[in-house]
């Protein structure tokens, strides 16, 4: 009976650990804001290891947590000079990707707010354009890419939206 009451505790133990690993997972955005004021070392337990960081030019610093190439979301926390979690929220919404400036941002400033690309970047040679492209929900609702064009040296010249290949049912994937 005493083990029947042990295992019980650990099944719920554990059920506990899922439930809020699904929270972490579903809700990262609810869930970090819980962590506002924390330190790095919090957020990392929490959310893993980012795939970009950045140190931005005000000495903070930003974590990118890049669900590219085939999510449509990238994470960005934002932490003080101090490194206490100042700020977390989805970078890849068309709010945020309409902020680029065209003639001003550089490939760094779009990696600063974005990461890097995880999908393949092009070079249109006649264009003389590097391509980045992200995947997003364009107002929140159509499956699209957002792509950055690029001179030869580096500055942003134009952005295009275009429908998701892959979000379309009459395409096959090869």
């Amino acid at each position: 009976m005493k083990a029947l009451k042990s295992i019980g505790r650990w099944l719920a133990l554990g059920a506990a650990g899922a439930l809020l690993t699904a929270c972490v997972i579903l809700q990262p955005v609810q869930e970090a804001q819980k962590l506002i004021g924390a330190p790095e070392s919090t957020v990392r337990a929490t959310f893993g290891e980012p795939t970009d960081i950045y140190r931005l030019d005000d000495g903070t610093v930003r974590w990118i947590y890049s669900k590219q190439p085939l999510g449509r979301q990238a994470y960005a926390a934002d932490f003080d000079t101090s490194g206490k979690l100042t700020r977390f929220r989805q970078m890849l919404t068309t709010t945020e990707l309409y902020k680029a400036r065209i003639g001003t941002w550089t490939k760094r400033d779009v990696a600063e707010h974005f990461g890097l690309p995880r999908e393949p970047t092009q070079y249109f040679p006649l264009m003389r354009r590097d391509v980045w492209s992200y995947r997003f929900l364009h107002e929140e609702n159509w499956p699209s890419l957002f792509h950055f064009y690029f001179d030869d040296a580096g500055v942003l010249r134009q952005t295009q939206i275009t429908p998701d290949p892959l979000a379309d049912p009459r395409e096959t994937i090869r």
